[in-house]
């Protein structure tokens, strides 16, 4: 076996375990997935710079052939900081979560529970209706209740008692030309 392929397996391992860590309830053991997962993201970019020689010169020649690319090198130590700065950062979590609560878990809060319950229940509620939804709530097919009336013409029994009572107007009028004998 040779060093690359080696490499290539501990990198795989890396990932394989990181990601099984940060899967964990545990606040320690997402941290300790974190860390392994930035080392594997450091071995992959090491494993895709490939090998090179080191860029020194004897002074004659000066061609940069052959010579390593600088900038993996230069996005390691950037992957390093921030894996830093991460890992601190969940540390000072951990250290907050057991001063507050005395546990490394995290468990679930029956209020949280029951609110994306709720929330699950009611999107598949919207979802399963089929209605034609306009900005003018009260005129859509089934209208939301207590939506805001955008168009100043009244609810839906409104509308349809001064229909109505321009209708009872219409033949009433209708009635008295016909008594005077006038054709409308």
């Amino acid at each position: 076996m040779s060093l690359p392929f080696i490499m290539v397996l501990a990198m795989g391992v890396l990932f394989a375990c990181g990601i099984y860590l940060m899967l964990e309830r545990s606040l320690t053991r997402v941290l300790l997935g974190f860390i392994l997962l930035g080392n594997a993201v450091n071995l992959l970019i090491v494993l895709t710079a490939g090998r090179g020689r080191p860029p020194l010169t004897d002074g004659k020649n000066l061609s940069t052939e052959g010579m390593s690319d600088p900038l993996p090198q230069a996005l390691v130590l950037t992957a390093i900081v921030i894996t830093f700065a991460v890992t601190a950062f969940l540390l000072a979590m951990i250290y907050r979560s057991w001063r507050l609560v005395r546990a490394d878990s995290l468990q679930d809060d029956a209020a949280d529970l029951q609110v994306a319950i709720t929330k699950m229940i009611d999107s598949e509620a919207e979802a399963s209706t089929d209605y034609d939804d306009t900005e003018f709530g009260d005129e859509a097919e089934s209208p939301i209740r207590g939506a805001i009336d955008l168009d100043d013409d009244g609810t839906p029994a409104q509308r349809e008692a001064a229909a109505d009572r321009t209708e009872e107007k219409r033949s009433s009028d209708e009635r008295g030309t016909e008594e005077k004998g006038e054709r409308p």
